[in-house]
């Protein structure tokens, strides 16, 4: 069941990198979509090791 407190992100792929993604997905034992939530958590982990922690302000919970 979707959990109504999180946000919804909607992309637009083209047919190749979709079929790319999920046979990645399938590989490494995840859904599609939890396959962008892990590379998306990969990415800001990088980041915030590189450029320290990013913190939620009250006016970027929008």
């Amino acid at each position: 069941m979707r959990n109504k407190n999180n946000k919804h992100l909607g992309i637009e792929v083209d047919t190749e990198l979709h079929y790319k993604l999920h046979y990645i997905a399938k590989y490494e034992g995840r859904s599609g979509n939890g396959q962008i939530l892990h590379l998306i958590r990969q990415c800001v982990r990088e980041f915030e090791e590189k450029h320290g922690q990013i913190s939620m302000q009250e006016d970027s919970q929008k």
